[in-house]
């Protein structure tokens, strides 16, 4: 019997770069997705047809990372299999088919969706009280370990919860997950693609946590989350041996952990201009003191700064808009009332190129079983 399973993509709508300091994010699963049907097939081999890479086959009598397969969709099947294996999950091979409306490298998490797919198909198919969060460290530890991407887990927890949510990371083994309700009738949230490449921006998104890491080092800590604000502060001058930016990156930290709260109430009591208006100082935050929103290397690649300084022709007094992720490269995030969607399109693909802009809804469902044809 063919069952469905489908696991969303995800916006990441206030906590730039906090996760890996052990903080606040807020985020949501979005109404595209990632699918497959699938059904077992009494063996230990996964095969699945997926309509954008081609056929993948896992053997999973042998989950031992393999190197060739780092950066391949087959690591992140593997990976998923080996967590569930370790943890006492049951597994088994199937056949599947995969499509997916997430575009890649969209800055919408295409591969923590596949990543929870995977999960949410070992549960569906061989059972196990497997929870959400579960899901997410699998698909998490796969995405580390198998595929060789150092990424945190804000990504793999929106897309298995589903919804919009408070996801607090003080504890990254057992983060704290606090669902928000939100209206967002009359306004648009999109996501713009500048086109930006992110070949050969290693060096600049590992410097972020490693000058991060410097200043906590500082206090004798690990991450800024264990560091008092008030401390921080107190010690600017001397904290100026680690360079400026450094300083300059920790200080958005502590900002932005706590606007995240801000953001969270704000959205709670109804609020869309305070909402906004935090979402605005998020934006301006990244580009003035965490300074992701071009590489330094190449001043004159500025695609996210330009996509921010004409949102903000647009949408002044109306709406908001931030860099969107990672950033150096890449997508910002925009919310806009209804009626100015067809301009901001229009005058966005006139620039960055016919359909760079994806204009999304929250999806309260995270991954989870669609059917079952019999």
């Amino acid at each position: 019997m063919e069952r469905i399973f489908s696991a969303p993509g995800r916006v990441e709508i206030g906590g730039n770069h906090t996760d890996h300091q052990h903080g606040r994010v807020l985020a949501a699963a979005v109404d595209l997705d990632t699918v497959c049907a699938a059904v077992k097939n009494d063996t230990r081999a996964v095969r699945i047809a997926d309509r954008a890479y081609g056929v993948i086959d896992v053997d999973l009598t042998d989950l031992s990372v393999r190197e060739h397969e780092k950066g391949a969709s087959a690591a992140l099947i593997r990976g998923v299999a080996a967590w569930f294996h370790a943890h006492g999950y049951a597994i088994g091979g199937f056949d599947g088919r995969v499509t997916s409306s997430i575009p890649s490298g969209s800055g919408l998490s295409s591969s923590a969706a596949f990543e929870v797919l995977t999960g949410n198909v070992f549960r569906g198919l061989f059972g196990g009280d497997v929870s959400p969060l579960e899901i997410a460290i699998a698909g998490q530890y796969a995405e580390n370990v198998y595929f060789g991407k150092p990424c945190g887990l804000m990504d793999q927890t929106a897309s298995s919860f589903g919804g919009l949510i408070l996801i607090d990371f003080e504890n990254p083994k057992q983060p704290v997950v606090t669902p928000i309700h939100a209206a967002f009738e009359g306004y648009d949230m999109c996501v713009v693609n500048t086109g930006g490449s992110h070949a050969d921006l290693t060096g600049d998104y590992a410097a972020i946590p490693r000058e991060m890491g410097a200043v906590a080092a500082h206090f004798g800590k690990t991450y800024l989350r264990e560091v008092p604000p008030d401390d921080f502060y107190a010690e600017l001058r001397q904290l100026r041996r680690l360079g400026d930016r450094a300083v300059l990156r920790a200080m958005h930290f502590f900002e932005e952990n706590d606007r995240v709260l801000k953001q969270a109430a704000a959205l709670e009591r109804g609020d869309m201009a305070a909402f906004f208006s935090l979402v605005i100082e998020s934006g301006r935050s990244s580009l003035a003191l965490l300074q992701n929103v071009y590489s330094p290397a190449e001043p004159n690649q500025q695609g996210l700064t330009l996509a921010l300084a004409l949102s903000e022709r647009i949408l002044s007094g109306t709406g908001a808009w931030r860099v969107h992720g990672g950033g150096f490269a890449g997508t910002i995030l925009a919310f806009m009332p209804t009626d100015l969607q067809d301009r901001y399109r229009r005058e966005m693909e006139a620039v960055f190129g016919e359909g760079c802009c994806h204009f999304l809804n929250i999806r309260q469902e995270g991954g989870m079983e669609i059917s079952s044809n019999g």
